[in-house]
């Protein structure tokens, strides 16, 4: 099942290693590999991305980092081809990037030498830009009755569907509202009307899609391959001022 009917689907920036990770997740298909597994997989690309940023093995650290965001969008390709969609896995996925997120910010601060402050408005930003992107992408899926393990409002346990347990669908989400309540609400304040207005055009949720993880990531790889390591946390910063633009635009149509 696609996230979204073909009529309805935009040009998402951050979704470029969609084919490959269709390509893994078919090999895995008839395989007792699950999307779990796959998850993992991607936890582990995404720290040894960090191993290399902090080595200075930066061409590495970009492969690692573009390969992480590949199997992040594998682990959901292969429960939609498994049919074994499940709370565990999503709330495992999001908990996952936001700890990965800090790690590599945090790296990037230590080869930097930048002001930890400066980091921390960067990994705020970060976290803002994915959350509108999401609220924006989840309102969307809803609407069109595509893929809706993701829900517009994030604010009880969900129930365990087949084959997951409720007692991990419970720790894992009670990890998510830490990890990503305020975020949620801080954007819920800033545009509380957006899953009531008109469908979101496609060329707005193609520019706003420069706010996914998978952008994020090939923008990092990007800056570090070219010599720019030093202007990665900065850039986070400043495109943050974003937010409210696309916000804005968003309540202007």
């Amino acid at each position: 099942m696609s996230k979204l009917p073909k009529e309805h689907k935009f040009i998402d920036l951050s979704d470029y290693g969609r084919p490959i990770a269709r390509v893994i997740s078919h090999a895995l298909k008839n395989t007792q590999f699950t999307p779990v597994h796959v998850t993992i997989g991607f936890i582990i690309s995404g720290l040894i991305g960090v191993m290399f940023i902090l080595l200075g093995y930066y061409w590495l650290a970009a492969f690692f980092l573009i390969f992480k965001s590949i199997l992040d969008a594998a682990d959901g390709e292969l429960a939609r081809i498994k049919n074994t969609p499940s709370y565990t896995g999503r709330y495992l996925d999001s908990v996952s990037d936001i700890i990965l997120n800090a790690i590599i910010l945090l790296a990037l601060w230590h080869i930097t030498d930048s002001n930890i402050w400066w980091c921390i408005l960067a990994f705020l930003g970060i976290q803002l830009q994915g959350t509108l992107y999401n609220y924006y992408y989840v309102i969307l899926r809803n609407q069109f009755n595509g893929d809706t393990t993701s829900r517009i409002f994030e604010d009880t346990t969900p129930i365990a569907l087949k084959g997951e347990k409720q007692s991990n669908v419970d720790i894992l989400f009670k990890l998510y509202k830490i990890f990503y309540g305020g975020f949620d609400k801080a954007i819920y304040y800033l545009d509380k009307n957006a899953s009531n207005g008109k469908i979101f055009p496609k060329w707005l949720m193609t520019a706003i899609s420069t706010f996914g993880l998978g952008f994020q990531l090939l923008i990092i790889a990007i800056m570090l391959v070219a010599g720019l390591k030093g202007y990665i946390i900065p850039f986070f910063i400043g495109y943050s001022a974003m937010i409210f633009i696309f916000i804005a635009i968003r309540k202007l149509l």
